[in-house]
């Protein structure tokens, strides 16, 4: 062992007797799982329900003969995740080499698990994230085309995927869609609340601050299902998909915490430049739209890609409106009797899923938090 990491052992684990006690008990125990864990991951437990049922966890029930379309858009979401990573992260050798082996590594799974045809399109669809990276990244980049284009990414995915129906859409799928699609809807929608709230309309701000307040008041699985039930009695002969009533309980609750997001940025604009573009007889709109909102907005980016983390953990409440979600498909293929033994491996698969997904979010809110620092000094 180096001297380096001697030292570093020393520093953060037996500095004083204390830390030393803790050391000796946490480490042998740590070790231990660790170690039991992996005996049973690579001995004991029986991966081939994973693979068996890996079309169900993707995409749920969606028709099996209508499966290009699926495919279709995971190769739009990695050109959109590929374009985001560009706006804040410059595609370097490390970089690149980084996130070509994680592709590679995915796609060899997904050839072990299902067949190698499967496999290429995972392969193709890496590719094509990389190239939307490397293409999205300019040093004065055009951001707002970038933006135009995840936007314009989410209506193909819906354009794709609805002829079959919305009532079909499931898995994995289901949840990445749904969490794009309410975090980009819930964008506008808080920027206003926000705005109104600091309105000097009496009524409106009246307005803005009840709604926030009471949405902020009241469980997210409560709206959603409100939502879901309301919707019909408000238009008996109009019949609105599960999904998207489900969408529009997510985006009205999370709204009332991205306009929070966006009050806090907005109270960090200096008010002397408010007050010098006042006395420059500026409207509002424009004051607001060319001056308060872009300096708010730098401010709370990292809080709203964080908050992109809550809805997707989010999405498991749908399964309440009958919509069949990541973890709700890992429950259909438990309810087999085949597969009632396997509840390790499937709950497993799924954890490590969602921390994978969660820990790519998070880490992307991290280097854009510094980037947008390093923009700012």
């Amino acid at each position: 062992m180096s001297t380096l990491a001697l030292r570093w052992v020393h520093r953060n684990l037996f500095a004083k007797p204390f830390d030393a006690a803790l050391s000796l008990v946490i480490i042998p125990l740590l070790a231990w799982a660790a170690y039991a864990f992996a005996h049973w991951a690579l001995i004991d437990a029986h991966w081939q329900v994973v693979g068996g049922s890996f079309k169900v966890l993707m995409t749920g029930i969606y028709p099996a003969d209508q499966l290009w379309r699926a495919w279709v858009s995971v190769a739009i979401l990695c050109a959109m995740f590929g374009a985001g990573l560009g706006l804040s992260l410059r595609p370097g050798r490390t970089a690149l080499a980084s996130v070509g082996l994680v592709g590679i590594l995915i796609a060899a799974a997904v050839a072990a698990a299902i067949d190698l045809h499967s496999g290429m399109l995972t392969a193709a669809s890496a590719v094509i994230g990389i190239a939307a990276w490397i293409g999205a990244y300019r040093p004065a980049a055009n951001q707002r085309i970038v933006m135009s284009g995840l936007l314009a990414g989410v209506v193909a995915i819906f354009v794709v995927l609805s002829p079959p129906g919305f009532e079909v859409w499931g898995g994995l799928l289901l949840s990445v869609v749904l969490t794009i699609a309410v975090s980009i809807l819930t964008l506008p929608f808080g920027i206003l609340l926000a705005l109104g709230r600091q309105s000097r309309i009496a009524s409106l701000r009246v307005i803005s601050t009840a709604y926030i307040e009471t949405m902020r008041s009241v469980p997210l699985i409560l709206v959603v299902y409100w939502i879901w039930i309301i919707v019909p009695l408000l238009a008996p002969d109009t019949s609105v998909p599960g999904l998207l009533r489900g969408m529009a309980g997510f985006a009205l609750f999370f709204a009332a915490y991205v306009a929070e997001y966006v009050r806090s940025g907005l109270q960090a604009v200096p008010r002397g430049q408010i007050e010098a573009a006042r006395s420059l007889a500026m409207s509002s709109w424009t004051l607001n739209v060319d001056i308060v909102l872009p300096q708010a907005l730098r401010v709370v980016v990292p809080s709203l890609v964080g908050q992109i983390l809550d809805i997707f953990n989010g999405a498991t409440l749908v399964f309440i409106i009958g919509l069949t979600d990541f973890l709700r498909a890992g429950q259909m293929i438990l309810a087999d009797p085949q597969n009632s033994s396997r509840t390790y491996e499937i709950y497993v698969f799924l954890f490590a899923v969602y921390l994978a997904i969660g820990g790519a979010i998070t880490y992307a809110s991290r280097r854009l938090e510094a980037h947008l620092a390093r923009g700012s000094r």
